[in-house]
């Protein structure tokens, strides 16, 4: 990608400079030179939307994890509700880095996005039928989330938005890893409805991955 090729050769100059200069280029050194070189990049708009769509996507499945812990007060709900705060850390981390507001409301189960709003409706509703619905409603938004992260590593050659969205989709392979092993528990079966069967059986077959 542009920016990738771009960042690289300046960094291989920085480095050909000091080595000729009999300098030692610490790791450090070149990390901060790397984060300095894409910190000082602007955001296209397709990149700035998709920033603010993650930030209340991910506020989406905190808030009916939040609703379904209170309804059914299943661990599950509660362990994974408090790891998507942690994911909508990581998205206002850089909605601050590159000085964007913030979408998302204080107020649970509220949204500025009206798709996500109708979104966080419907599986509310869902989520109200029973326990086996409510985890079944936890494998739709975390297939959904790989789908819409897998779109926006397609649109982005910024190295920490991709940094960023690799975690997070890692993240939700891991939910949905135990949303799916629960649903199976309580003798349910889910159809993936946003990524293929093929990757849905392969996410869900292979073991707990470490995401940091």
């Amino acid at each position: 990608m542009k920016t990738t090729k771009i960042v690289g050769f300046v960094l291989l100059i920085f480095l050909v400079s000091c080595t000729l200069n009999s300098e030692t280029v610490t790791y450090e050194e070149i990390e901060e030179f790397k984060q300095g070189s894409i910190i000082n990049e602007e955001l296209i708009q397709d990149e700035i939307d998709d920033l603010f769509f993650l930030r209340e996507e991910e506020k989406l499945a905190r808030d009916v994890y939040l609703y379904s812990f209170e309804k059914y007060n299943k661990k599950i709900f509660d362990n994974i509700s408090n790891s998507e705060i942690q994911h909508m850390k990581k998205v206002l981390d850089l909605l601050e880095k590159y000085q964007l507001s913030d979408p998302a409301s204080d107020d649970v189960g509220v949204f500025n996005n009206s798709d996500l709003q109708k979104y966080y409706d419907d599986l509310i509703a869902q989520s109200t039928i029973s326990l086996l619905e409510a985890l079944k409603v936890g494998d739709k938004i975390e297939e959904l989330d790989i789908r819409d992260l897998t779109l926006n590593e397609e649109r982005t050659d910024k190295l920490d938005l991709l940094s960023v969205y690799g975690s997070l989709k890692c993240g939700s392979r891991n939910h949905l890893r135990s949303f799916n092993n629960q649903v199976l528990k309580n003798n349910g079966v889910y159809i993936p409805e946003y990524i293929t069967q093929q990757e849905f059986d392969i996410i869900t077959n292979s073991a707990k991955e470490n995401c940091r």
